[in-house]
């Protein structure tokens, strides 16, 4: 804000008179700043959310693909090596069995085994299996893997105690 007297000049009459200004420059400036502050952060937001929505989508599509929901039991137990092969065997709690997401009958399985061994002799077993099949069944598909020669088994677990 600018205060002063008026400059001298054919104005007679206004001896003395005070004029008041105001210069809104520095405040234009703080809010175009703000501005493209919100419009940065507006964008990096959206992105964000963005890339959230699609890996839930992703996960849900998996899931459906894979058609098995498996409710593992809980557990704290020893990280599987994640740079060797595996195969993720998952057996639902009505009986349906997958193999890397794709169905599987249980006639299948030995030779699915032995394709894996064929490929990688350490290919790692992941039983994925719902709390409530019956134990006999996991440790059934444990020994096919053994006899096959797939000896890394693996039974995954929730997470905690």
């Amino acid at each position: 804000m600018a205060i002063g007297k008026l400059p001298d000049g054919d104005i007679e009459d206004d001896d003395g008179a005070i004029f008041a200004d105001i210069n809104i420059t520095p405040l234009t400036d703080l809010f175009l700043v703000m501005l493209i502050i919100f419009m940065v952060t507006a964008s990096v937001a959206v992105e964000k959310a963005t890339k959230e929505k699609k890996q839930v989508e992703t996960q849900a599509e998996n899931q459906k693909r894979a058609g098995l929901k498996v409710n593992l039991p809980s557990g704290a137990a020893q990280e599987i090596d994640p740079t060797s092969s595996s195969l993720i065997v998952a057996i639902s709690a009505n009986g349906d069995m997958t193999v890397n997401d794709e169905r599987v009958k249980e006639a299948q399985l030995d030779l699915v085994f032995r394709n894996a061994f064929a490929r990688d002799k350490n290919t790692q077993v992941i039983l994925k299996a719902d709390t409530g099949v019956h134990h006999g069944r996991v440790v059934g598909v444990m020994e096919r893997a053994k006899q096959v020669g797939l000896t890394r088994l693996a039974i995954a677990t929730r997470g905690g105690k």
